[in-house]
């Protein structure tokens, strides 16, 4: 090790802690990362290999916490993938050359015939009367006045000056700015509740507006932006795609990246972190270096940082133990199929679902030979994301949190199969070969019967086995909810050589997901620049997009901000003129 090289301490191998250490090694940097899973990197990320499902020479079926979406506003993390080389049968240069468009999307109601729209507006004038005609054939249940609040709702994010959101929509819930309470089950199906659950696993009564209004926005931009990929998805298992190739790129760089370490406490000296501590197979070592990252989610790192000794260098810390409340369920099931069933080639929304489902059917994406794994009877593979736990299924008469293993997997099917099954068949009970469950969910009644539970499970301890009794979940998301941008940490503490980066540190995407996590990352490597005095070039972070065109109307809303006036939609010619002129100037 060169005398003058810095030697940085990595807390987390998920996407964060990933992207931090390959920010620091390709500057020079010394790394060393500690990740608590036994074998696989990437945090919530990663595919999740189902044990006792291969067959020589196959390799085990792929599940998934959550099917991995990549949305057209996403920069950072697609930078990084830029970044890691990848050697595959298609001449792929890098991991970003596995993703692969969606063309079109589904919206999905029970018992209705599904609406199949493209992910990004028509560039034809025969595509919009075909998109148009399919809008007005869909039964949403909206009245008029509904449909043209919702406009309104999304001209008003749109328009909206950046001190107004920051400020007035980060303590405004979305059930009150969209005025949830007095309008119909179908307004609050369609517009407050499903997008905010199926896009992040909210609850419409308590997450905030600014965070919530400022995603969808991103995808309306998407949408119609061109030059944009709207959605994207991997062409196969993500450690196979991506996560394996990057640990393989990391530590070809050198990054010593050691698993199954669990992080026991920082231990200071004249006021900064002189070494952490670290339990692996139950034995306890020291590690020392120059500077320390805390890249783990805000549940694992508020037990971390909310000790005496680092509160007493910064209070701030403290907060942690606050955020760590504010998460909530979304995790995934796949279904293996014997036969696969394409549904559509791209992302679906069920929109009145109960436990709030989106769906994707994967093979169709895939560039793998499905034959390749388990016993080779798999052709396809149907990947869900459950976001409501707390409401009761319709086959089954308790929230599905409270469900046994199997109640969960009868039930989710079934609300796929009523949403998907009209006019025909398309799901068949046949058809379905095996299902898996996200294993960060600890259902109560395994745990119970075998009378043992994970080593590693730290929070969320069920209630004793009963009726009403809740199953952990090991890997919440963590949410915004009202007022809480003002607790979150920067990735600069006040402890010198300790920094934060993770997907609740304040940042531009604002959202718990891979591009947080990965700008979270960029930022705390910025600072490690900034503090050792190295001459390595800090890394890009981008702002969310914000277009030219609303920028006069956007004006106009600071000028009423400043006044204490609330906002008022500019609908005047001269408005509309002003802004077309901005845009072909500055663009």
């Amino acid at each position: 090790m060169n005398e003058n090289e810095k030697h940085i301490i990595v807390i987390g191998g998920g996407v964060a802690g990933m992207s931090a250490a390959h920010e620091l090694i390709e500057r020079g940097f010394k790394v060393t990362v500690f990740e608590r899973q036994e074998t696989l990197c990437g945090g919530k990320a990663r595919s999740i290999p189902i044990k006792g499902t291969a067959t020589f020479p196959s390799k085990e079926l792929p599940g998934e916490h959550g099917f991995r979406f990549f949305p057209g506003f996403y920069k950072h993390i697609i930078d990084t993938m830029k970044r890691i080389p990848f050697k595959g049968d298609l001449n792929e240069k890098c991991v970003a050359d596995n993703l692969v468009d969606c063309p079109n999307m589904m919206m999905a109601k029970m018992n209705t015939i599904p609406i199949v729209l493209p992910s990004h507006l028509p560039r034809s004038i025969k595509g919009l009367k075909d998109l148009l005609e399919k809008i007005k054939i869909f039964d949403t249940g909206l009245s008029k006045e509904e449909k043209n609040l919702i406009v309104l709702k999304l001209w008003q994010l749109l328009t909206s000056c950046k001190d107004r959101r920051f400020n007035e929509y980060e303590r405004t819930g979305w059930w009150e700015f969209t005025e949830a309470a007095v309008h119909s089950e179908a307004y609050r199906t369609v517009f407050v509740d499903g997008l905010t659950r199926t896009l992040v696993a909210a609850k419409a009564e308590t997450c905030n507006t600014k965070t919530n209004g400022d995603i969808l926005v991103q995808l309306m931009f998407n949408m119609v932006d061109p030059t944009r990929h709207t959605d994207r998805i991997l062409s196969g298992p993500t450690n196979e795609k991506w996560l394996t190739p990057w640990l393989d790129y990391l530590r070809l760089k050198n990054v010593d990246f050691n698993f199954d370490c669990e992080p026991v406490d920082f231990e200071v000296k004249e006021r900064k972190i002189a070494s952490v501590k670290i339990k692996k197979k139950g034995l306890v070592s020291t590690h020392e270096a120059d500077y320390f990252i805390c890249a783990v989610p805000v549940e694992r790192a508020a037990p971390i940082l909310n000790k005496p000794h680092l509160l007493e260098l910064d209070p701030n810390l403290k907060f942690t133990e606050t955020l760590k409340k504010s998460v909530a369920w979304m995790n995934g099931i796949q279904f293996y199929l014997r036969e696969d069933v394409k549904i559509v080639d791209g992302h679906i929304i069920l929109a009145d679902s109960p436990w709030s489902l989106t769906a994707i059917s994967q093979a169709q994406f895939w560039n793998v030979n499905l034959s390749d794994y388990g016993d080779g009877y798999v052709k396809g593979i149907i990947s869900v994301d459950l976001s409501n736990w707390e409401k009761k299924g319709v086959l089954v008469d308790k929230p599905a949190n409270s469900c046994t293993r199997w109640e969960v997997i009868l039930e989710v099917w079934h609300q796929l199969k009523i949403s998907f099954n009209t006019p025909e068949v398309i799901l068949a009970d046949e058809n379905m070969f095996m299902a898996f469950i996200d294993d960060s969910i600890i259902f109560n009644e395994e745990l119970f019967n075998s009378e043992k539970r994970k080593s590693n499970t730290t929070m969320n301890r069920p209630a004793p086995y009963g009726k009403n009794s809740v199953n952990e979940n090991e890997e919440p998301l963590l949410v915004n909810e009202i007022n809480t941008w003002s607790i979150r940490n920067d990735s600069r503490t006040s402890i010198s050589n300790l920094f934060l980066a993770s997907d609740y540190v304040r940042s531009f995407t604002d959202l718990a997901t891979m591009e947080g996590a990965n700008e979270a990352a960029r930022r705390a490597t910025n600072n490690i620049i900034d503090v050792s005095g190295s001459k390595a070039e800090y890394c890009k972070v981008w702002d969310i997009h914000e277009p030219k065109w609303l920028l006069f109307s956007q004006y106009l809303d600071k000028r009423r901000y400043k006044k204490g006036l609330s906002w008022k939609s500019h609908e005047i010619w001269w408005v509309k003129l002003l802004n077309y002129i901005i845009y072909l100037f500055k663009r």
